[in-house]
């Protein structure tokens, strides 16, 4: 007799992570019932090359206002919860996404005695001192003491990230903090994605994972000007500007201030894991040459 598949509420599904977990588990067989804003947005093929999440998603649960005006009823038959929920870019304020709004999900998975809760947070993130990833960090905590198992997976970047350095070498010169040997493990989405789900079933625990490369910033860089076919023009901007960099970014407003230490500390830091997924920086900037 075959038993019925499992079933994934999966909540950040519209971004670059997201739309590649929802491949994944699409492709190993899971039911997907995904959280959404908007369904045809979220049909459309993403920013970066992601996938759009037509045919990959069994169930739809449409939240124009996010979890605030779901109820216990976004768990009725799942299994696990996959979270790549966060903000960076977007307006809104970190403590209302990454911490709240993944509590929320977290409080219904309680409730429903969900058999996991994957979570994809970032590297280092005991580390930040910026309001994302306080939150980040904060949200963290309380899955880790949840009775739902928890699964907590940190990446050290996104190749989607790194599009920026790239925008940068084919403009003619790329700006970064002292010499560049911060090192970075960046990661395709799909790598990751299959990351994600070779852990889905594994238990509790926390995973570090980067890209098939540890790179520098300048290596990066490198590889940035390499595929925009221009000479490399690095400026290395002195370490100690960061400060002031942040203390103009407050001024700005408290969100532009908290992105800013978020990128900074990022460019301060290593951030080093486990090796895996196959795909490289270089591909993936010649895929943009096309």
């Amino acid at each position: 007799m075959t038993s019925s598949p499992e079933t994934v509420l999966l909540v950040g599904a519209t971004g670059y992570v997201g739309r590649h977990l929802a491949q994944r588990l699409h492709a190993e067989g899971f039911r997907v019932r995904a959280v959404v804003r908007e369904r045809g947005r979220a049909e459309a093929p993403g920013a970066y090359d992601a996938p759009g999440l037509a045919g990959l998603v069994d169930d739809w649960v449409i939240a124009p206002r996010g979890a605030a005006e779901l109820d216990s009823r976004v768990m009725d038959g799942v299994d696990r919860v996959v979270s790549a929920l966060g903000v960076t870019r977007q307006k809104a304020l970190p403590w209302d996404i990454d911490f709240l709004m993944n509590l929320r999900y977290l409080e219904l998975a309680e409730k429903a005695e969900v058999r996991s809760f994957l979570y994809v947070g970032v590297m280092n993130i005991e580390k930040g001192t910026s309001e994302l990833m306080r939150a980040k960090h904060a949200f963290v905590e309380a899955l880790s003491r949840s009775r739902v198992t928890p699964q907590i997976v940190n990446p050290s970047g996104y190749f989607s990230d790194l599009t920026e350095i790239y925008d940068l070498a084919r403009r003619g010169v790329v700006v970064g903090l002292g010499a560049g040997d911060v090192r970075l493990m960046p990661i395709h989405g799909a790598d990751l994605a299959e990351f994600c789900l070779a852990r889905l079933r594994s238990g509790a625990g926390t995973w570090d994972v980067g890209g098939p490369e540890v790179l520098t910033y300048r290596d990066i860089a490198r590889i940035a000007f390499d595929a925009a076919g221009r000479k490399e023009r690095y400026l290395g901007v002195p370490r100690a500007v960061a400060p002031a960099a942040v203390w103009a970014s407050d001024r700005v407003s408290p969100r532009a201030g908290s992105l800013t230490r978020f990128f900074l500390e990022g460019a301060l830091t290593d951030s080093v894991g486990e090796r895996h997924g196959s795909r490289t920086l270089a591909e993936y900037y010649a895929s943009l040459e096309r």
